[in-house]
């Protein structure tokens, strides 16, 4: 049930002073609060009856208060989390048995106090209070204290305070993300949302159901640019719509030739270039308990698509019958191209579960001259293979200092792997860590903040099953703060909401297209990119026998 209206706020000011309730506000000649220098306390409330006047933690009516030696069981577990100065309130429910619940969070500069009462243990803190706290614990600790109560003329529980710390790093103010289900059938009903960060507005940015349906996904900022992104669409309306100042361009960037278009998107900094894997992607399903669905590339390589002369090419010295690339990624200064890279293995026609099993991709990287569009040699950045590991979505901060990356058993989709983890490599001294924030669950796809002291991820350790956004503060070393999930208006909305949170971006301001402005460029015929390929070059590649049935030559993806 959510919790009533609020129907009162006051704000106090309290020091001892004549008429003044002891360890209460001072009271003026007509018996109300009087307005003193000292510190701010505002007090919400909700039910059927206004709030009295605001006292200490001490019961003043003479009930006992035992003080508990635990700190409350609260979701989302917002317990000792780091949180931006501009992130919107942590509202929580909390999972204990009482009649009523007062929260007290007191700001770190000590002259800021807010007071939440609850009757069901749903903890909603209003939006302008909670950004004036946050104000006042900038660089220091947000303290909350839970006082639970068992009824009239019974005993009161004080718990333990937690902590919540309010880092001096704002955090890019929108979020972008698909909304999917977390299942296995074509498509269904997906759309990409954009979410402030600030407050819990929350509108779609495009939506299948009013384009025929068709599959929307892949979404990609250039540098967290809300004005510069792309969106994958596929089916009867397909194509790759390019967003920039405002107006809509719907491309193909496909050649004829190529049997998989463009699938895994990478903006070059500079805008003019956008590197895709070109993937044959399939899915394979389980009959035995505790595993779903294999995801996995039959055949994937690189292209390059030139923007600025509307030309696709494939990217010299990838395609080729040993290797399978995947999932570019730009360094901040679009001087290097990174990517997974994995042997083939898989048969083409008949792929088998060992073969699947057996392919692990490291993170290699290449030299780019953008004059030229020409490509240096592969050089491994993390060898996953010579630790049996399988490496996916490189991700390197905005200083250029760290490389994130998902690390799971085997594999190109570690969204279906339980064991998958996050992992941060120090590029300037090669350390590798294994991130604080995994858990039991799968941790995969994240990005950085413009700023870089952020990281977004998804993981499913809520459910097991469905992702959910959640955020990291990362130092300038690398260290990481307890991470917390996207906070929500409703705390229960993860609870009852089935559909996943896909590919979190954080992105520097609000987008101002909306579904129907796609609806409109879709009704313009794709801009077909031309051929950058040398004359001669074939897209054409053979693969080695792997098994009963498989095609010697198969299409260059």
């Amino acid at each position: 049930m959510r919790v009533p209206a609020i129907l009162l706020a006051l704000f106090l000011f309290t020091m001892p002073s004549p008429g003044g309730t002891p360890g209460g506000p001072p009271l003026g000649a007509d018996g109300s609060p009087a307005k003193v220098a000292g510190w701010d306390l505002v007090r919400f409330a909700s039910g059927e009856a206004p709030v009295g006047n605001v006292g200490s933690i001490d019961d003043q009516s003479g009930r006992i208060s035992d003080q508990l030696d635990r700190v409350p069981r609260i979701e989302p577990d917002y317990v000792d989390v780091t949180i931006p100065p501009n992130v919107a309130p942590l509202n929580f429910i909390i999972r204990e048995e009482a009649s009523s619940f007062e929260v007290t969070a007191t700001s770190g500069s000590g002259q800021f106090q807010l007071e939440v009462t609850s009757s069901n243990g749903v903890v909603r803190f209003p939006e302008t209070s909670w950004r004036e706290l946050l104000a006042e614990s900038v660089g220091d600790t947000i303290s909350l204290r839970v006082t639970a109560s068992q009824g009239r003329g019974e005993s009161s529980e004080v718990y333990l305070p937690f902590s919540m710390f309010v880092s001096s790093d704002e955090i890019d103010p929108w979020l972008v993300y698909r909304v999917i289900h977390p299942g296995y059938y074509s498509w269904s009903e997906i759309r990409i949302d954009q979410r402030s960060m600030e407050s819990f507005e929350e509108e779609p940015v495009i939506q299948n159901r009013i384009m025929e349906n068709n599959c929307a996904n892949c979404h990609n900022f250039n540098q967290n640019s809300s004005d510069q992104f792309m969106i994958h669409v596929r089916g009867s309306l397909g194509g790759t719509y390019f967003v920039e100042d405002g107006e809509i361009t719907r491309v193909d960037p496909k050649l004829d030739e190529m049997p998989a278009g463009a699938t895994y998107p990478a903006w070059h900094p500079s805008g003019r270039y956008l590197a895709f894997s070109s993937n044959q992607v399939r899915q394979s399903f389980y009959s035995i308990p505790g595993k779903a669905v294999e995801v996995y590339d039959l055949d994937s390589s690189l292209i390059l698509y030139d923007r600025t002369v509307n030309e696709t090419l494939n990217i010299p010295g990838t395609g080729n019958a040993t290797y399978l690339e995947t999932f570019p990624s730009w360094s901040p200064d679009g001087e290097y191209l990174y990517f997974c890279r994995a042997l083939q293995v898989i048969g083409f026609s008949d792929p088998q579960l060992d073969q699947i099993q057996r392919t692990h991709y490291d993170i290699v990287r290449r030299s780019f001259d953008p004059e030229s569009r020409t490509f240096g040699e592969a050089e491994v950045v993390f060898n996953a293979v010579e630790i049996g590991k399988s490496a996916s979505f490189p991700r390197i901060s905005p200083d250029g200092r760290f490389l994130a990356i998902t690390v799971a058993d085997y594999g190109t989709f570690p969204i279906w792997h339980k064991e998958a983890d996050l992992y941060l490599i120090d590029l300037d001294t090669g350390e590798q860590q294994r991130m604080e924030v995994n858990s039991e669950e799968t941790e995969s796809y994240h990005t950085w903040s413009s700023s870089g002291r952020w990281m977004v991820f998804s993981s499913k350790r809520l459910d097991g099953r469905t992702g959910r956004p959640f955020f990291t503060h990362i130092d300038p070393e690398g260290n990481q703060g307890k991470e917390f999930v996207l906070p929500q208006e409703d705390p229960s909305r993860y609870d009852w909401m089935l559909e996943s949170f896909n590919i979190p971006e954080l992105v520097d301001g609000k987008i101002e297209v909306d579904p129907r402005d796609f609806l409109k460029a879709a009704g313009d015929d794709p801009l077909k990119a031309g051929s950058g390929n040398p004359p001669g070059f074939s897209p054409f590649r053979p693969l080695p026998e792997q098994g009963p049935g498989v095609s010697r030559r198969a299409p260059h993806g």
